[in-house]
């Protein structure tokens, strides 16, 4: 798959190489899920992440740049060089830590959610959700018809069109969604607790640059700053750490 490179985003007064080769830290996100990561208006990456990994690299004196991979091939992409980390709203769980290697979560363990067109919609009908993700696979073994699309846009759309009854996906990208459909779109039910949090995915040879990333978040988590952009991206009502 063609890679694209984003401007550089970074403003590290020093860059340091790592004794496993990394000088030029490439940060590989989706840039399609919103508001962990998406394309602005002005075409540039956005999000949360994008925000947090530019300053977790500043902190870790990193001269890092920023590449955009469909979701569905973002982990072999990694393992395979095309990059060296991944913020990509990936949930750190068993299967996934067989292949490639997290650091420790930078958004605590949060509820699933579904969504549809009304509060009372099926959610043991037809269920869509992102291929390879955690909620695809707790869809795939609920009973349910699971619906996979290549991107969230995808599953919300194939709730507007009739295709799912629901979608089901990370409670805390729905919201905006939800929030900005004028009524159209509902929750439904109850939240569902899945995965250890949100991690950054490294290669499992890469064990200096997930100790150097650790760091980072450590100091991030310890002085506040961490929890604030939590708030400021996904709201007051967010997951925090205490």
């Amino acid at each position: 798959m063609k890679l694209i490179l984003s401007a550089l985003a970074l403003t590290a007064t020093t860059t340091i190489a790592l004794a496993d080769g990394h000088s030029v830290v490439r940060m590989g996100t989706e840039g399609a899920y919103a508001p962990y990561n998406f394309i602005n208006d002005a075409g540039d990456i956005d999000g949360f992440e994008i925000e947090l990994g530019n300053e977790l690299c500043a902190r870790a004196e990193l001269t890092c740049e920023w590449v955009t991979n469909e979701w569905d091939s973002i982990i072999p992409n990694l393992t395979s060089g095309n990059y060296d980390t991944i913020m990509a709203g990936m949930s750190i769980t068993d299967e996934r830590d067989e292949v490639i290697d997290f650091t420790q979560n930078y958004f605590p363990p949060a509820d699933s959610a579904y969504v549809g067109l009304t509060a009372d919609a099926d959610t043991t009908g037809v269920i869509a959700a992102q291929t390879n993700t955690i909620q695809a696979g707790f869809v795939a073994e609920s009973g349910a018809t699971l619906l996979e699309y290549a991107t969230y846009d995808e599953t919300i759309a194939a709730v507007r069109n009739g295709e799912a009854d629901a979608v089901f996906a990370d409670r805390d990208a729905l919201v905006p969604t939800v929030e900005e459909s004028g009524g159209e779109l509902s929750f439904v039910g109850e939240g569902v607790p899945l995965g250890g949090g949100v991690g950054m995915g490294v290669r499992e040879s890469d064990g200096e640059l997930k100790a150097t990333f650790d760091a980072a978040i450590t100091s991030m988590k310890e002085d506040g700053t961490l929890n604030a952009l939590i708030v400021k991206w996904f709201g007051e009502d967010a997951a925090t750490y205490e």
